[in-house]
């Protein structure tokens, strides 16, 4: 893991023209636990199946077919 020191060390070698969007992921990191945890998760290494791409695409297809629910829908039947 890295120190705050050798993250320092990075920030100094930044061109200049990088160090608004290095404050910004970072402000984004110290103040968003979600997005914290997004980075600190580990690697999904799981391969996509057949099985799942098979899925996916007969729920796409029933959504192209209009079998779906509109997201209005979606809210009210979950009382949103």
């Amino acid at each position: 893991m890295p120190t705050k020191q050798q993250l320092h060390d990075l920030v100094d070698r930044l061109p200049d023209e990088s160090t608004d969007a290095a404050a910004r992921m970072l402000a984004g990191l110290a103040a968003d636990p979600v997005a914290l945890s997004h980075f600190l998760a580990p690697f999904d290494d799981e391969p996509y199946t057949e099985q799942q791409q098979r899925e996916d695409a007969e729920a796409i297809a029933a959504i192209e077919r209009g079998e779906g629910i509109t997201t209005d829908e979606l809210s009210r039947r979950l009382g949103l």
